[in-house]
């Protein structure tokens, strides 16, 4: 590969991917964003959500994965304690997570009032990264407003790259942020689809790897002189797992781990302050609140597991090209600039 990158990005594996080739191909998963760009704020909120119902009276399985714990998400113990979500899945920046979560307890209630009182309390879950690079952080922009925003927004068809908590991410020393994928697999006789969104801030450009060739070195070389000493990866990934598959939160747990492979495989090793948290979800089966007794579908035995473990690594590596490939040059706080992969390599 030259450092002329193709208007694609290459397929990752040997896995077809699903009809429109992200998240969404998991049947009842919509994706909304709002885009904050405005001079030196350069933020926003995305969610994901996993059905069209209420999603605390109708909870689907779902477990997360922390690849390094350097984060400041909530809600990640009870969805690990539990093995369940009870709202959307929301994306920000750091300093937006608790603008978010009381959005989500403010939803939650208006839509159940017996939550807190009758009922127990709802676990709010927003996941975030520091886009501090770009956006000014401690204008705290981000509230409940835009939360809702992208809410009303979510769709089966989206924006990707630097939109919605995507907006300020950088990766590998350029432009990151929101990227997706899917594969289709069959697996026990059942045609199943994986797919996976990431929102990506990471990396230092010489590490960058595409498709196993060292892209970010080729590019590294061609805009640095030498003595230049590496710094440090400090970045940050969410990397969420939809599938169609019916398992338990324990399974869920093993597939999200996967997704460190496909991270990894694009240059990251997890540096000392990286904060990179994986989460699966399925959406074959939801869990009612008010039941006493429920009965689960049959599951997926484990020794069928492969398959899902291999589309969960190839999607997450797919969706950080995702990223780096529909993302836009944007200019942010004090002059920073964070240069788009196809400007940086035309």
């Amino acid at each position: 590969m030259s450092t002329t990158h193709p208007a694609d990005p290459p397929h990752i594996g040997t896995l077809n991917s699903g009809a429109t080739g992200t998240i969404a191909d998991v049947a009842g998963v919509r994706v909304g964003h709002c885009t904050l760009d405005a001079g030196p704020v350069q933020t926003g909120v995305t969610v994901v959500m996993p059905h069209a119902g209420d999603p605390y009276r109708e909870k689907v399985p779902a477990a997360v994965a922390v690849i390094n714990g350097f984060g400041k998400s909530i809600g990640l113990t009870q969805v690990d304690e539990l093995g369940v979500l009870e709202t959307p899945i929301a994306l920000t920046n750091t300093f937006g997570v608790a603008a978010l979560a009381q959005a989500q307890i403010r939803e939650a209630i208006a839509a159940n009032p017996r939550i807190g009182r009758e009922w127990p309390t709802v676990n709010p879950l927003v996941f975030e990264c520091n886009d501090g690079y770009l956006n000014d952080i401690q204008a705290l922009a981000v509230t409940g407003e835009h939360y809702r925003a992208a809410c009303d927004a979510a769709s089966h068809t989206f924006a990707r790259g630097s939109v919605g908590a995507g907006r300020g991410m950088s990766s590998f020393d350029l432009k990151g942020g929101i990227g997706t994928a899917s594969r289709v697999v069959d697996v026990a006789g059942m045609r199943c689809t994986v797919g996976a969104l990431v929102l990506a801030n990471f990396g230092r450009l010489p590490t960058l790897t595409v498709a196993g060739v060292p892209l970010g070195r080729m590019l590294a070389e061609r805009h640095t002189s030498g003595g230049r000493q590496p710094e440090p990866e400090k970045g940050s990934i969410i990397m969420l797992i939809a599938l169609d598959v019916p398992l338990d939160a324990r399974q869920l747990r093993r597939v999200a781990m996967r997704a460190a492979a496909g991270f990894a495989r694009t240059g990251s090793s997890y540096g000392h302050g990286s904060g990179d948290i994986a989460m699966a979800f399925s959406t074959a089966y939801t869990l009612p609140h008010e039941a006493s007794v429920f009965r689960l579908p049959p599951l997926l035995a484990d020794a069928h597991l492969d398959p899902l473990f291999q589309a969960s690594a190839d999607c997450v590596e797919q969706a950080i090209l995702d990223a780096l490939w529909q993302a836009t040059t944007v200019h942010g706080r004090n002059g920073h600039v964070r240069l788009a992969l196809r400007d940086a390599a035309p």
